[in-house]
């Protein structure tokens, strides 16, 4: 059997067209062909987001609209900075319970404010080491565990701004895939997510060595 005809006999079983006429020297040639395809005769098909005025477009966007104000809630509560007020004392060290008002510092005894700053560095460092995508969990949360301690305000607002993207988004940042976003950025390179991505770069668990990812898991509670 020639290539021509292993071709022809191909394209007949995988597309399962009908032809008028059909035959190795009609190829190439202007011969009317009629096909059909996989669908049959059902013609082009409207894309469901293109329709906008029948009873399943009106039910969806009933259950957005019912959904949309649940989400803000919820990203509300997510993204908001952590307050003692709102945390409930079983949760709270013991260290941190009955703090209402900030104390003399001759008595050595943390403020308020620090306390809430303590809770929301470690907020963060949970929030990295837990994004439910192991390569993001050891990156991002290795970073978090050496650094975030030693952050001054703006650093963690930064940081806090980059661990609200979505995870894909901080990966392709974290991994070069994407570059940072231009409201992360700052002057010289200094912006807390671009010393990540130096860091990632340098690191070796930016080159994906086996032996250190079983190390930081140990050591960074991340098992």
């Amino acid at each position: 059997m020639s290539f021509q005809n292993k071709i022809i006999r191909s394209t007949l079983s995988l597309a399962k067209r009908e032809w008028k006429s059909l035959n190795p020297s009609s190829i190439g040639t202007t011969s009317a062909v009629q096909v059909r395809w996989y669908r049959g005769d059902s013609g082009d098909m409207t894309p469901r987001g293109a329709i906008t005025q029948d009873e399943i477009a009106r039910r969806e966007q009933e259950l957005f609209d019912i959904a949309s104000p649940k989400y803000d809630r919820i990203m509300e509560i997510h993204t908001r900075l952590p307050t003692l007020d709102n945390i409930p004392k079983a949760s709270l060290p013991f260290d941190m319970v009955d703090v209402d008002v900030d104390v003399d510092v001759e008595t050595k005894t943390k403020t308020k404010e620090e306390l809430e700053l303590e809770v929301r560095r470690k907020r963060l460092i949970y929030r990295s080491k837990q994004r439910g995508w192991l390569e993001v969990d050891l990156l991002l949360g290795t970073w978090a565990h050496e650094n975030v301690p030693s952050l001054v305000m703006d650093e963690l607002n930064q940081f806090e701004d980059f661990v609200n993207l979505e995870t894909i988004d901080i990966y392709n940042v974290i991994t070069l895939r994407s570059d940072v976003p231009e409201e992360m950025k700052r002057e010289g390179g200094s912006g807390v997510v671009e010393r990540i991505q130096e860091w990632a770069r340098s690191s070796p668990l930016g080159k994906a060595e086996p032996e250190k990812y079983s190390s930081v898991k140990r050591n960074s509670n991340l098992i």
